[in-house]
């Protein structure tokens, strides 16, 4: 039987930080307000839709605080929290590491088809992320 083990308020903040970041991430890749609100909308529907230690994680305690001066220094925060969130999981609470995955990469997918459609530049960086949560082989 796996034991699941309780999250830290940073461990819980790495996770928020990596998904939240993800989404902004993407985001960033279309610039406008337009499309900023549109991909924000599209990708919480998504986040929400998790469950156990992942929806707990995303649901409660502080937003995680994202570098908003450069795409470049945003992306240096983000991926490797999605890295590390990973590891959190992995070590605390194994069977869910497939949905911080999948809710992350569906947040995403969510984000970069909510405004005209998913650009190459969108496809490249959803690529990225999904490298960030790649699974030790």
């Amino acid at each position: 039987m796996i034991m699941e083990q309780r999250l830290t308020a940073e461990e819980r903040l790495t996770l928020k930080t990596g998904a939240f970041g993800a989404v902004a991430l993407v985001s960033n890749v279309e610039p406008g307000v337009l499309a900023l609100v549109r991909e924000s909308f599209a990708a919480s529907a998504a986040l929400a839709d998790s469950s156990g230690v992942v929806k707990a994680a995303l649901t409660s305690g502080p937003l995680p605080r994202l570098p908003r001066d450069s795409e470049l220094e945003l992306e240096s925060v983000v991926l490797p929290a999605l890295t590390q969130a990973m590891a959190i999981l992995r070590k605390k609470s194994p069977r869910d590491v497939r949905t911080y995955r999948e809710v992350v990469l569906a947040a995403a997918d969510q984000a970069a088809g909510a405004h005209r459609g998913v650009t190459p530049q969108e496809t490249a960086m959803i690529e990225r992320l999904r490298g960030a949560l790649v699974e030790p082989a």
